[in-house]
């Protein structure tokens, strides 16, 4: 997929003062200024605030167009789940897959899949997550010291791929400084009551001298069948199954409490190390992690059809590499960023038997250059490259063999005059998608290649102190993926027989989003309103016809129509007998509508949020509620869903003044235990939301 991320450009406009320019990925932690003052104390001296960006480029959040969320310090240990999804849910414009427990994918504005890119340090992911929503992307939340959350333009500097957003979680395992103790540690521990969770996560950083630094992590998670608030199914399918002649399907209208095949267990191991001299910064790091969990049964109300009872086991060996150099001259910096998967999960029947393994072999590298900012104009150019092998083989083979071979060049500039900020970008992708031939599948040896096109252009203009207004338009295309190209099975993750479209052109979007944003004082606030137009938009519609005991879906293109909004805010409230109170609220909306098809699939509802912080010398706590509304502006496809409100609340208490790394958190989620469902959950009729959940955590640092 070529993609010409203008779009990126405008979103990642730097202040003049900056010394790095606007296109700097993730891997860009620190500015110029501060890597000569060479090597900082600790990766955990890395700013934190949530006014840095570290994704796509480091910059202010005022300088940033289209939504942003920061989550990392008390509000990453408060919020942290087994998933990412679940881990950034109460973030604006943020919903999840909530396919169980142990899957759950985020959705952006609506968009998910292929559409949104979950990277780990800048790099892709590189598993299945996007082919089914009962495949948990291997990424593991516990290793994360921050997760950014890009929507709108700011997210096309990763590729066309990412119209939807790009999550981003970075973590320490290539060191970025020296500490100056001899043992850095961190360790994490947490128990939960919805899912008896059990989970521990502790890192170790050792310098070893001559700039050299080792770094070690590990985590460990174990959880049983998830408890719910209430009945398993909703009213409508339990009034279906008492309805039944079958005494066991009669027996489905009493399921509640526990979510059965929901349990869990995961463990990750990690190592890595680098050199650190002033800017020269070079490591690597190699990681393997193993995940075995269940996924929540879809139960058939049909006495002819069994229900399934599936656990997929994930192993995954991931290499990382990085470098940074400095340069000198018109080039300021050149940096690489490299990462290699090698993914297999097997899922298994009832009695362990293998029925399908899905394999994945993926590389993906980026190569940068960053000039030197001058006469308020800063900028780079650079290269994308990936390469990822799929193959499935089993029961559940609806795909064949396939091979996604893409290259991307892009080009960013940006231009500070006065009070305003300008950027444009440029990216072209080419994209090679390849299947082998298949006799059972019906499909001969295929081929399809693509240029494909993006980007953008927009700014921010200060209109008061502290507060910058910002527009951008932006022009994307994406090429349709292995699955829309070439599926021809049955997949059962979305109850569905899935054919594609071999003869796909590539689907197109045009977007205009504004923002209105004030980062700093004690009134906070970001607005973000975003039209999207796209065409030959690429979904899955239903058929009359079934096939293998499931109904026919056909990958279809149309035109499409994506608005929505989001707002969130802040206030210091000031002090009441020594204690320090804040508010905060937030809102997100999304309405998308596909021509010839009626509402775009697995849309969440308006969503409210909002909560109270205190603050009393070293004892905080939040008390906040979310409300989400019924949707009832469902696809042909799905059932309505019921709006829902929950309580939270928690403590964190840090004992010792000079050690503010030592937290032990209380955390009530879901207080009145009521049962809970999103509309964007596949599963939502048949897996509710966890229940009451009291978490218990504690984390040492030194």
């Amino acid at each position: 997929m070529i993609g010409l991320s203008l779009a990126a450009a405008l979103a990642a406009t730097v202040a003049p003062e900056a010394v790095a320019p606007a296109f700097i990925t993730t891997t860009d932690a620190a500015t110029s200024d501060q890597a000569q003052a060479g090597p900082r104390a600790s990766d955990h001296d890395l700013p934190q605030s949530k006014d840095i960006i570290v994704t796509g480029i480091r910059r202010n959040r005022e300088d940033v167009l289209g939504g942003i969320s920061v989550v990392s310090g008390d509000e990453l240990q408060r919020d942290l789940r087994p998933t990412i999804g679940e881990t950034l849910i109460r973030q604006p414009g943020v919903s999840a897959t909530s396919f169980g427990p142990s899957a759950s994918r985020p959705i952006l504005r609506g968009l998910g899949g292929e559409r949104v890119r979950v990277l780990t340090d800048g790099i892709g992911s590189l598993d299945v997550s996007t082919s089914s929503v009962d495949h948990a992307v291997a990424i593991n939340p516990l290793t994360a010291d921050r997760i950014e959350v890009l929507r709108g333009p700011a997210a096309l500097l990763f590729g066309s791929s990412a119209i939807g957003g790009v999550v981003n979680v970075i973590d320490s395992r290539i060191p970025r400084s020296v500490p100056e103790a001899p043992l850095h540690l961190d360790a994490v521990g947490t128990l939960a009551s919805a899912a008896d969770e059990r989970s521990a996560n502790g890192r170790v950083d050792v310098p070893l001298g001559g700039n050299f630094v080792l770094h070690a992590d590990g985590s460990w998670l174990k959880t049983d069948d998830l408890r719910t608030g209430g009945y398993i199914l909703t009213p409508e399918l339990r009034k279906e199954a008492k309805r039944s002649i079958d005494p066991d399907i009669r027996a489905l209208a009493k399921l509640r409490g526990d979510l059965p095949n929901s349990a869990s267990e995961s463990k990750e191991f990690a190592a890595g190390g680098a050199y650190i001299a002033g800017r020269l910064n070079v490591g690597a790091s190699v990681s393997r992690l193993d995940n075995l969990y269940g996924v929540p049964i879809r139960y058939s109300l049909d006495p002819a059809v069994d229900a399934e009872k599936v656990q997929i086991d994930i192993k995954q060996t991931r290499y990382d590499a990085r470098a940074e150099v400095p340069v000198g001259g018109f080039i300021d910096e050149v940096k690489f960023r490299g990462g290699a998967v090698r993914y297999r999960h097997n899922e298994l029947e009832e009695d362990g038997a293998i029925g399908t393994t899905f394999r994945s072999k993926g590389e993906e590298a980026r190569l940068e250059a960053v000039q030197r900012t001058s006469g308020g104009w800063g900028g780079g150019f650079g290269a994308q490259w990936l390469d990822r092998r799929v193959s499935v083989v089993g029961d559940e083979k609806y795909l064949p063999d396939n091979r996604q071979r893409q290259l991307g060049l892009f080009a960013l500039q940006n231009f500070t005059t006065g009070p305003a900020r300008l950027e444009l970008g440029a990216r072209v992708e080419r994209s090679k998608l390849t299947a082998d031939a298949d006799a059972n599948l019906g499909n001969p040896a295929l081929s399809r290649s693509f240029t494909a096109y993006s980007g953008s252009f927009g700014g921010t203009v200060a209109i008061a102190p502290a507060i910058r207004a910002g527009l951008s338009l932006s022009y994307s295309e994406r090429a349709p993926s292995t699955d829309e190209l070439y599926a021809n099975g049955p997949h059962k993750g979305t109850q569905a027989f899935e054919i594609g479209n071999r003869d796909f052109g590539k689907e197109k979007s045009v977007a205009i989003e504004a923002s209105l944003r004030r980062t700093s004082g004690p009134l906070t606030f970001g607005a973000s309103a975003y039209h999207m137009r796209f065409s030959d938009f690429i979904y899955l519609a239903p058929t009359d016809a079934s096939e293998d005991d499931l109904p026919v879906f056909l990958y279809r293109q149309s035109d499409a129509r994506f608005t929505g909004f989001e707002l969130e805010g802040r206030a210091d409230l000031g002090s009441m007998d020594g204690v320090d109170l804040s508010a905060d609220a937030q809102a997100d909306y999304v309405h998308a509508k596909v021509k010839g098809f009626g509402p775009a699939p697995q849309i969440p509802p308006l969503r409210l949020l909002g909560g109270i912080d205190a603050k009393h010398g070293r004892v905080d706590g939040r008390v906040e509620v979310e409300h989400s509304f019924a949707q009832d502006r469902n696809a042909p496809i799905e059932t309505a869903t019921k709006g829902f409100t929950l309580f939270n609340a928690s403590v964190n208490w840090h004992p010792l003044e000079n050690r503010p790394e030592l937290t032990l958190g209380l955390a009530a989620n879901n207080i009145f235990d009521v049962v809970a469902r999103r509309s964007a959950s596949l599963l939502k009729d048949y897996a509710p939301l966890a229940g009451r959940d009291l978490r218990l955590t504690a984390r040492l640092g030194f």
